[in-house]
Parts: C-alpha cells; sequence; structure tokens
C-alpha cells in the first residue's frame, strides 16, 4: 500500500508538468516545474464535477496537460533495463506506445485521489545551462498530514532541447524502479509480448472513482 500511495503522489505531482509553460520558463527545469503547478491544480479543481460524472476526463486531462512533459518514450526503454537487448526491434515502437497509454491510465487513477493537496518546488540553486539531468526536489502539502518528499529527474532531451521529467522518487521509492520490479519478471519469463498484452488489459480498464476510493482499483 505504500508503494501504491507513493506512485500515486508521483501522478499528483507530476500533473505540475502542464502544457500551459511560459516560454521563459523552458530553459530553467526548476522554474518550469514551480510557475505552472497552481494552474494545473486548477484545472483540476474546475473541472471535479465533470470528472465526478465522467471520471474518463481524468485520462483526456493526463494526454493535455502531462504527457508533453513525460518523456515517456526514455521511460519506457529504462523500465526494460537489462532486457532491452532481448526485445525483437520491430515490437519495441508497439511497446513503447502501449507503455505511454499505460503511464496515462495509472496518472488518471492516481489523480482520482487528489484533494487539493498542494506542491512547492525548491528554486534553482546553481546554474543548469551546461547540465543535461537535473534534480528537483519537492514537498507534498497535505493539511494533518507529514510532508512527502519528492525528487524528480528530469533531463534535456539531445534532439529537441527541451527539457522532460522521466523520473520521481517519492520518500525514497524511484518510479521507474517500481515499474521495472512490476514487469521485470514478467518480461524475463514470458517476453513483451506477455507486457504489452498486460498493459492493454489495464489501459482498457474504465477508471471508476468507487472502486478507487474503496482501494480496489
Amino acid at each position: 500500500m505504500l508503494v501504491k500511495k507513493l506512485m500515486s503522489w508521483f501522478a499528483v505531482a507530476t500533473l505540475v508538468l502542464s502544457s500551459q509553460v511560459f516560454a521563459q520558463d523552458q530553459d530553467d527545469p526548476y522554474q518550469l516545474l514551480s510557475s505552472v503547478a497552481t494552474k494545473t491544480f486548477d484545472r483540476i479543481k474546475s473541472e471535479r464535477g465533470e470528472i465526478k460524472a465522467n471520471p474518463e476526463i481524468l485520462r483526456e486531462i493526463m494526454e493535455q496537460e502531462l504527457l508533453p512533459y513525460i518523456d515517456y518514450k526514455f521511460a519506457a526503454l529504462k523500465v526494460l533495463g537489462k532486457h532491452f537487448k532481448s526485445v525483437p526491434r520491430e515490437r519495441i515502437p508497439e511497446y513503447v506506445q502501449v507503455f505511454r497509454d499505460y503511464l496515462v491510465t495509472t496518472y488518471a487513477l492516481a489523480m482520482a485521489q487528489y484533494d487539493n493537496q498542494t506542491v512547492e518546488f525548491e528554486p534553482n540553486r546553481g546554474e543548469v545551462e551546461e547540465e543535461r539531468v537535473v534534480t528537483v526536489r519537492a514537498l507534498v502539502k497535505e493539511e494533518g498530514r507529514p510532508d512527502i518528499k519528492l525528487a524528480f529527474k528530469v533531463r534535456k532531451s539531445n534532439n529537441t532541447e527541451q527539457w522532460k521529467a522521466y523520473d520521481m522518487v517519492a520518500e525514497g521509492i524511484s518510479m521507474l524502479s517500481s515499474k521495472q520490479s512490476e514487469l521485470e519478471g514478467i518480461i524475463r519469463q514470458d517476453g513483451i509480448d506477455a507486457v504489452i498484452k498486460l498493459m492493454k488489459e489495464k489501459n482498457a480498464q474504465p477508471i471508476s472513482l468507487q472502486k478507487i476510493a474503496e482501494g480496489s482499483a
């Protein structure tokens, strides 16, 4: 349950990577994260009524606000780890696409638990012009509960020169490492097709706020 809760905070926190970014913030990953937080959470709050009536709206929000600033391709390949070399090259494109949808589903399910928490990011403590990978730290705050420490791994693309998040460590637990643990045994025993099948099955399941509230989603 602890890992599941922390991974839900990954989804909550990474939602600050909105498509509504200020152009001047795109060169600074620290400012990029912090400047859009309020805007993105405001959207979730403003659409709460519609989400209650149709939880699938959460998938749309993930697509529009989150995915443009998550390096899901890099993350998907990192999750394969040592098994990357054993995966047939022709299966990689479908795996990456299904992994992308899998992340959307994961974030959508987690965001159904959002209830006015806030995320505070640390300011830039140094120059990032020469850096390609940085760690941006933050705190998730909720009244009556201890703060949750987050550390985002953000990399600058060699192709686009854009900063995108690819991993987050919540209270010492890495999202990528957790996904590796979840899928590694399946890849080893049954191959990439079994992993793709599993993710497709999870992606096809409807979002149920009742099941999430009951802790069975």
